[in-house]
């Protein structure tokens, strides 16, 4: 009895189980739509050819890992709205949105300077003749839609700052649902579109992106919302804004870059061991999507409420907030981690309808193998997600890329190198090795969330 009490206060009491949910569940939702149209998208090409499953995980990594800094960056206007929100200070949170709008402008020829180094890129990387040529095709298609998702994220952070986080969520379902349709139509060319394999996935994608940003921008400037938050009025670049978004944006940026391309060079190196190995691995990495873009979600949450809070200083609630999402986000992962182990074969299933059975069914054998790993790491994910909203909330953006990019260098991609070209090991020693670092990276920023440097930390200028 003491125990139901004791949660039902969490769950209604300030910054409880409720307050959280309320913001978080439609981010939730909408990052879990991220994860139904990769998922689908994978499935689509599982079912399409053996290659394009394969080449399909390396070409959007590395075009992730091109984008992802200007992303990464963009996506920061959530906290700055988060904290101009909780000071009330409306006026500052549409330029605030436009210095992201900017910054995917400048972002777009650096961006495309990637287009004609991409046969060379993917030839280096050394996989077989047709996935190396279905990679260079993927890859350049994505670069297409990489500006509209810049926006697509400065923009929803417009929203889900405020704590309007269901506006995110049909935004991204509906961009959801036109990349899965799309993707129909024009993978296996049905209803008289041409049938166009991966290339028609990465049309897709493009379009559905496209269609995302102009749904965002659409609703960010309509007159009500230009009138309480000068979405409009303040469109022109400030200079002292924009310094400010890049002093704290780009390490949040740069995190994602470099922990992106870790994880690039991670299924590239497994690449190496053979088709069988590389599909297994996507294939794995698919169904973690399942854990990791809802609570992406969570993460996103969080850093938006630490952010509130600190604006209203505050910090001994932005603390609890924190607490109340680890305890739903450690809940969350400890289910599937145990849906990983007792029944692996429902997640692989939808991969293998409509494949051959002769070539999946050492593919499904070792992607079995791989969940269990994933099981492990999941849990401290929870950690890695929740506690690193709450420092990028904050403006603790340096110390969470530091540690992201170092451990993840040392404790993954050096051990698995060396173990591939000098001791020839399979592939159960490179997903220890990741599993290795996903767990360091918890209890990293679990001890730098617990020593409260954070709570002194702001990233808009003091004063009005």
């Amino acid at each position: 009895m003491l125990i139901i009490r004791s949660l039902g206060a969490r769950w209604q009491g300030e910054s409880g189980y409720r307050d959280v949910l309320q913001i978080a569940f439609p981010l939730i939702l909408s990052t879990g739509s991220w994860t139904i149209q990769h998922f689908i998208d994978r499935v689509f090409l599982t079912w399409y050819s053996q290659d394009a499953i394969a080449a399909s995980m390396p070409a959007s990594m590395v075009s992730w890992t091109v984008t992802s800094l200007f992303v990464g960056t963009a996506s920061y206007i959530n906290t700055f709205v988060a904290q101009y929100y909780g000071a009330k200070r409306f006026e500052r949170i549409g330029s605030s949105v436009w210095q992201g709008i900017y910054l995917a402008i400048i972002a777009t020829p650096i961006i495309f300077i990637f287009y004609p180094l991409s046969d060379g890129l993917f030839r280096l990387v050394g996989h077989h003749g047709a996935v190396k040529e279905l990679e260079t095709v993927y890859f350049k298609m994505l670069l297409f839609g990489s500006p509209f998702a810049i926006v697509a994220n400065a923009i929803s952070g417009f929203f889900s700052g405020r704590g309007k986080t269901w506006v995110v969520m049909w935004i991204n379902a509906a961009g959801m649902i036109s990349n899965i349709v799309l993707d129909y139509l024009l993978i296996f060319g049905n209803f008289g579109f041409p049938e166009m394999g991966i290339e028609g996935a990465g049309i897709a994608t493009v379009i559905a992106t496209l269609i995302t940003a102009a749904l965002f921008f659409i609703s960010m400037t309509r007159p009500l919302m230009n009138a309480e938050f000068y979405t409009l009025k303040n469109w022109k670049f400030d200079k002292k804004l924009f310094r400010r978004l890049i002093r704290y944006g780009v390490p949040s940026g740069l995190q994602f870059v470099l922990e992106i391309l870790a994880f690039t060079i991670f299924i590239l190196l497994v690449g190496q061991l053979g088709t069988e190995e590389l599909a297994a691995s996507n294939i794995a990495f698919n169904i973690n999507m399942l854990a990791f873009l809802p609570m992406f979600g969570m993460s996103l949450a969080v850093s938006a409420l630490v952010g509130q809070r600190l604006g209203e200083n505050r910090p001994d609630i932005a603390e609890k907030t924190t607490w109340s999402a680890f305890h739903i986000g450690l809940t969350y992962f400890g289910i599937l981690a145990l849906s990983y182990v007792l029944i692996p074969d429902l997640f692989i299933l939808p991969f293998s309808l409509q494949s051959s059975p002769e070539e999946f069914n050492s593919i499904a054998k070792l992607a079995v193998t791989l969940l269990r790993f994933v099981a492990i790491y999941c849990l401290f994910d929870a950690a890695n997600m929740i506690f690193s909203g709450a420092l990028k909330g904050a403006g603790d953006t340096r110390f969470v890329a530091v540690a992201s990019i170092g451990l993840s260098w040392v404790l993954m991609i050096i051990p698995c190198f060396i173990a591939i070209y000098f001791f020839e090991v399979g592939i159960n020693w490179l997903w220890f090795f990741i599993t290795l670092y996903v767990c360091g990276l918890g209890l990293m920023l679990f001890f730098r969330f617990r020593l409260g440097i954070w709570k002194s930390m702001r990233v808009i200028e003091s004063g009005i």
